[in-house]
């Protein structure tokens, strides 16, 4: 009825027809053709197997299929469709800016045993009607998980009650490095770090590669554990996810540590410094005086004390 070529305008037709322009337009509207389903079929078969597929690795798996699209075009039809991709929502670690921060300790230093870097870090893990948290204490270089606490709000008690299960079962490290989280600059958690003489290193604002270990720590536990079996509340999340924390630890290679597991490379280097320990220990005394080369001062006061003589007057040691 109404012909976009006539001389009188869409506006006066619709007009004489008593017509909305809109419905005009609505009906001249394209219906989606073969090609368009046959593109939205691939494109949710991707998602469906690779559901944390962004548009850019969706735009190169459609490649590997055949449709070669603009990733503008891959990100509409991804938002049409409702495909969003599996990717961590809520921010676990918010700064506070009244407490107090720390520099970061561990730049250009090498890590040569277990004991000598411990890090923390929460992560956020989905279930069925919403989230939980996580908190782990890892020792750097073995990879070892040491602690870990679930909890379903980011206090900062679930991270000390971890922090003293680590403490008291394997012992203190000399740093202890974690993000600027609220939760780690509290007071609570910097107090048990301060009466074991502990030294505090936190990353820099927004950082991730300072605590690169921890964050790759993270993504294995998601891909490999979280994603692939849809917790339904957070009992259910704790008891896989302890789980997973054994078979990490125990039966896991890693390629970085020459395809050991954590707790065997946490345990050899535990035994060695017992060793080197037990020598030190057991070194004979060869000097005339009984004393052992290179022992502390104090340890020589000791020795001329049992022999008699009057030790010098020293101020500070």
């Amino acid at each position: 009825m109404i012909d976009a070529d006539a001389p009188l305008s869409i506006t006066h037709q619709c007009a004489l027809l008593a017509l909305s322009r809109a419905s005009y337009y609505r009906s001249r509207a394209p219906r989606q053709d073969e090609a368009d389903t046959a593109l939205n079929q691939a494109l949710t078969s991707i998602y469906e197997r690779h559901p944390y597929y962004g548009s850019w690795r969706m735009q190169l798996a459609l490649r590997d299929a055949g449709w070669h699209l603009g990733i503008r075009r891959i990100r509409r039809l991804m938002r049409e469709l409702g495909l969003v991709p599996l990717h961590p929502q809520p921010r676990a670690s918010v700064p506070n800016k009244t407490h107090a921060t720390y520099p970061y300790l561990l730049r250009e230093r090498t890590i040569k045993a277990s004991n000598e870097i411990w890090a923390a870090d929460i992560t956020t893990i989905p279930i069925a009607r919403g989230h939980v948290y996580v908190v782990a204490i890892m020792d750097w270089h073995s990879r070892r998980v040491l602690a870990w606490r679930l909890s379903n709000t980011l206090g900062a008690s679930f991270c000390v009650d971890a922090l003293n299960e680590a403490l008291s079962r394997f012992g203190t490290p000399t740093i202890f490095n974690t993000d600027q989280g609220s939760q780690f600059t509290s007071a609570a958690f910097l107090q048990v770090l301060r009466d074991r003489d502990i030294r505090i290193s936190m990353d820099g604002q927004g950082c991730w590669r300072d605590n690169v270990m921890i964050e790759r720590m993270w993504r294995s536990l998601k891909y490999e554990c979280a994603l692939l079996n849809a917790f339904q509340d957070p009992h259910e999340a704790q008891q896989h996810i302890g789980a997973w924390f054994e078979f990490y630890n125990d039966k896991r290679p890693h390629q970085a540590l020459g395809d050991h597991k954590p707790a065997v490379v946490y345990e050899t280097d535990l035994k060695k410094v017992k060793h080197a320990a037990r020598d030190d220990s057991s070194r004979k005394f060869d000097h005339p005086d009984g004393v052992v080369k290179g022992a502390p001062i104090q340890l020589k006061l000791l020795n001329k004390l049992s022999h008699g003589t009057t030790p010098p007057v020293i101020d500070s040691l």
